[in-house]
């Protein structure tokens, strides 16, 4: 799947680098990852968060690695025909968060999704994270309403 994406989607930055998971090694850091967000952390799913996008074909898992250590992940997936994305799972790990993986991450998940013939991406975001994404380009979808007990704004972004 990385044949098709421009050289500019692996952005590094320093010592950060994202890049779609190479490898059961690397996909199960990236599963790890969201467990100890979305599953230790938060408490959103019980016992974890993989759901039948994880074993699509057509899904992305993205790895963001701080120097060599996996930091964060995102994973994407087409939802039509039409070019219609979604992007979810965003999750960095506590002692990354202030290296700057967030938006590399983001970046490439649209970068990804837009080589890949995606038109627009879509992503469900928690509340405290809305200005992030507008700083990254994104707008906001209607009103912010609960989604798995957390209160989360539907977000797009063209990719074209």
């Amino acid at each position: 799947m990385t044949d098709v994406l421009p050289s500019h989607c692996s952005p590094e930055v320093g010592s950060l680098h994202c890049r779609p998971a190479q490898g059961p090694d690397e996909l199960a850091a990236h599963h790890a990852i969201r467990r100890a967000v979305f599953v230790d952390e938060q408490g959103l799913f019980d016992p974890d968060d993989l759901d039948a996008y994880d074993v699509s074909g057509a899904t992305v898992h993205v790895l963001g690695l701080v120097d060599t250590l996996a930091a964060g992940t995102v994973r994407l997936y087409p939802l039509d025909a039409g070019g219609l994305w979604k992007g979810d799972r965003l999750a960095v790990l506590r002692q990354h968060r202030h290296a700057g993986i967030g938006g590399p991450l983001v970046r490439l998940a649209v970068a990804t999704a837009g080589a890949l013939g995606g038109s627009w991406m879509l992503a469900q975001v928690q509340a405290p994270n809305v200005p992030f994404f507008l700083d990254l380009g994104w707008a906001c979808q209607g009103a912010a309403a609960e989604h798995l007990g957390v209160l989360h704004q539907q977000m797009s972004i063209p990719l074209r």
